[in-house]
């Protein structure tokens, strides 16, 4: 079984990531492949360099993310080649980790996967599970945690699915108000439901 996780920013859902690792489950973490496909050396990052020019690469061979970052921010169509090259990228490591470990001889893999909705890669997962908190307690949990100003945090949510919509496509969501070891419990009886009745 493939179960994706998502959430949305300072949901929780690293938590609960670490918790599946720590009960041996094997977990593909999309925003890590994404630091690993542009690493120095690697198609991608070379393919970068062709399309953004060979001043995008430090010295060390790696990816100048914040020259990258100066040329997409007000250039949509910049934006959209970059994300081109480096989406299916992502896409093919993922899967290739997911084989892997399937492979190696795992029944269930965890797609630990941030924009799961948004990037529409719901066919990469058999279940989906969702770990939400109220809007209450992600602010103040995403203020507390990146020093943001109230308006700053309102907006980095605004900028993502609302949660609603992520519980609606969910198969099971995690609410994550409460204590850590509520939050494990809850985890535990939904592995179990899966487990037993896939």
């Amino acid at each position: 079984m493939i179960i994706g996780l998502t959430g949305s920013i300072a949901s929780g859902k690293s938590t609960v990531s670490q918790m599946l690792k720590e009960l041996g489950f094997p977990v593909v973490d999309a925003d890590l492949v994404a630091r690993q496909v542009v690493e120095p050396g690697t198609e991608t990052l070379n393919s970068i360099k062709q399309a953004f020019g060979p001043e995008v690469i430090r010295a060390d061979g790696s990816m100048d993310r914040e020259k990258v970052g100066a040329i997409i921010f007000n250039d949509p169509a910049s934006r959209k080649k970059l994300n081109d090259i480096i989406h299916p990228a992502i896409r093919r490591e993922m899967l290739r980790q997911r084989q892997a470990f399937l492979a190696g001889g795992h029944e269930t893999v965890i797609m630990d996967i941030p924009l799961l909705f948004e990037s529409k890669l719901q066919h990469m997962v058999d279940k989906i599970l969702v770990v939400s908190v109220s809007e209450q307690e992600q602010l103040k949990r995403l203020m507390e945690r990146n020093g943001l100003a109230e308006q700053e945090a309102k907006a980095r949510i605004a900028s993502q699915l609302p949660m609603s919509i992520k519980e609606d496509g969910a198969d099971e969501v995690l609410d994550n108000n409460g204590s850590i070891d509520d939050t494990k419990r809850q985890l535990m009886r939904i592995l179990d439901k899966w487990q037993t009745h896939p």
